[in-house]
């Protein structure tokens, strides 16, 4: 092992200085307990060493102290680290590994990847307040909050990361627990939804209500909590605790559920929310201390954010909304696309109540999938949820990027048109708000069979023509026919969003479109050629969506049938259907006669010539 050794070291004596190795040996063989001469390690004498050895077994541990000795040198200098004996006897195939890092307390929660943060999931009985500690947490009014006390708001797990502090967390917003229901009630069926979700949960938060005290339900959700989720040991909270003046005799009830002592908060004022990160902070930096070093290396762990200046906006996260009318398919499609039983599906109308955002990946791209409610027009017998669930809608239309509209088949072939007038208005909302379209048509699988194959053909080649003349502001709308209860159809409607997505984000170089500007304007066919207006510059300013800026000299402008002209040339010459464009158009002044008085001629013998004296010599103007 000795004589191995020694060829290592001749190996890389052109990249290491033989006399640093030399120290190393001797300041090794100087503090060692046992002092070495090898008879059998006559090559260190070559070296310049003397030694005798007590021990043969000492020189095996010398050895290999000597090796990591050596390997910590060549880390710390940049270079491959020795991994074993075999890579010592041969110079040249060294390894390269990544010293492997060990996380200690306190942890910046900030830079940790929103993947790899701990899931804290908001638990209790219906109308105790959990949405309203969720989106206290968020630090948004993301989720519905309603007082009813006869029925649940929420019916739907929501996600989003917390921001308590300096502390960051995954949390979920569940629906209300009752375990006394049947298993195909809209209650039963949450509540196992809710116990699904909770098994990939890491922390629970056991919510009650302080003005209520401690009541029966709280306690079968604590028996529920115990026999669904026997690894976690919830942290109980008292909310809605502003108004009240003793809460000792609440706390003393509480501690029958078995958890521990009470904190006392209000989500509504933010009472306590310094009580709860303190409690918090310990239970979750351990979890993240063992997580972390489980995973290895800090590269894996840190966000990457902002390490590159040049960002290209296709890849950016993608923003999709699932609108529609109510019962046309739209949670079915989410949970179709994230292949699993995310959001609550069935046959009631008005299902879902809140816009439930959903991130997952899709060929290496990250999206926000937001399943909205049932969009209706609002009248006034809409109260409470239902008026909520409307707005709410309409907001996620507002920060989407790209607008999925769901059509139901049976109700096209019912009513013999493919878009009713609420869904007009969805459609032209999107385009005006300049958001990509993309049109799905949903239960495909109920126009199975002989009897219904010539209608299926019909809709498969009325819907498009039929879209295109209800909505003539974008051309090339994409439209695809699935059965989202079948999972059929769920990569066409991912590629038609990415597509769109990539249309929406496109940008076009200035020299490109004025070649293509000359070409376009030449086959238009103008009424007068003397008031064709004349575009002297053409250049897009903006994407997401596309929007470009003609500059035009003269008085003549852009006619309305001028731009939209363009338009369509744009998305015929540039792929740019399914995505609104905009076009600005900006008058170019002329510039005033040159000459002095308002007389001048063009003639070349009325032109004034002044000289102006300079240091150097006379220019000519």
């Amino acid at each position: 092992m000795s004589q191995s050794l020694v060829r290592a070291i001749s190996a890389r004596k052109n990249q290491f200085s033989l006399v640093f190795y030399y120290r190393c040996l001797y300041s090794k063989l100087l503090h060692s307990q046992d002092q070495i001469i090898a008879s059998n390690c006559s090559n260190f004498s070559s070296l310049g060493f003397n030694s005798t050895v007590r021990h043969r077994s000492h020189q095996n541990r010398f050895c290999s102290n000597l090796i990591s000795d050596l390997n910590l040198v060549r880390s710390t200098n940049g270079f491959a680290t020795v991994s074993d004996e075999s890579n010592v006897d041969n110079g040249e195939k060294l390894v390269d590994k990544k010293p492997k890092i060990f996380y200690k307390k306190p942890i910046d929660f900030t830079k940790i990847d929103a993947n790899l943060l701990p899931t804290v999931m908001l638990m209790g009985r219906p109308n105790v307040g959990k949405s309203a500690l969720y989106n206290r947490l968020i630090r948004r009014r993301e989720a519905l909050v309603y007082n009813t006390p006869d029925d649940h708001v929420t019916r739907d797990i929501r996600e989003g990361i917390a921001k308590l502090g300096d502390l960051r967390f995954n949390v979920l917003d569940s629906a209300g627990i009752e375990t006394e229901v049947s298993s195909g009630t809209i209650l039963g069926r949450t509540t196992a939804m809710t116990a699904n979700v909770l098994a990939r949960t890491q922390f629970a938060v056991l919510i009650i209500d302080v003005r209520a005290g401690l009541h029966p339900l709280d306690l079968e959700v604590g028996k529920w909590l115990r026999k669904h989720a026997p690894q976690i040991k919830p942290i109980v909270v008292m909310n809605k605790s502003e108004s009240i003046g003793s809460l000792d005799e609440v706390a003393s009830e509480a501690l029958a559920l078995g958890f521990g002592e009470p904190i006392a908060i209000s989500a509504e004022t933010g009472l306590g929310m310094t009580t709860l990160y303190e409690v918090l902070r310990p239970l979750l930096e351990d979890y993240t201390v063992e997580m972390l070093n489980d995973i290895g290396s800090q590269d894996d762990v840190l966000t990457d954010e902002n390490l590159s200046d040049e960002i290209d906006e296709s890849k950016l996260p993608l923003q999709l909304a699932i609108v529609g009318k109510p019962n046309v398919g739209k949670s079915t499609l989410l949970n179709a696309l994230l292949e699993e039983e995310r959001v609550l599906v069935g046959p009631e109308a008005g299902l879902t109540r809140d816009a439930v955002r959903v991130q997952f990946e899709f060929q290496g791209r990250t999206v926000y999938l937001v399943d909205t409610a049932g969009w209706l027009e609002r009248t006034e017998r809409d109260k409470g949820p239902a008026s909520l669930s409307i707005m709410q809608s309409r907001k996620s239309l507002m920060r989407a990027h790209v607008i999925a509209l769901v059509l139901d088949a049976e109700e096209i072939i019912k009513a013999k048109c493919s878009m009713t007038h609420s869904e007009v208005v969805i459609a032209r909302r999107a385009v005006e708000e300049g958001r990509g379209l993309v049109v799905i048509v949903n239960k495909m699988d109920r126009l199975r069979g002989r009897e219904n194959s010539e209608m299926y053909k019909k809709i498969k080649e009325a819907v498009p023509i039929e879209i295109q003349t209800v909505i003539p502001q974008i051309t090339g709308i994409p439209v695809v026919f699935i059965s989202a209860l079948e999972g059929r159809g769920r990569m066409e409607v991912m590629k038609e969003v990415t597509d769109t997505y990539k249309r929406w984000c496109s940008r076009l170089s200035t020299g490109r479109l004025n070649r293509w500007l000359r070409k376009v304007m030449s086959r238009h066919s103008w009424k007068d050629t003397a008031s064709q207006p004349k575009i002297k510059f053409f250049t897009q300013v903006k994407a997401r969506p596309p929007t470009f800026v003609a500059f035009v000299s003269g008085k003549t402008q852009l006619l309305e049938s001028d731009i939209r002209f363009l338009t369509r040339s744009l998305k015929e010459d540039f792929d740019l259907g399914g995505t609104p464009i905009r076009i600005i158009q900006r008058v170019i002044p002329r510039a005033p006669p040159s000459g002095t008085g308002g007389g001048g001629s063009g003639n070349s013998s009325s032109r004034v010539v002044q000289r102006t004296t300079s240091d150097k010599r006379t220019l000519s103007a």
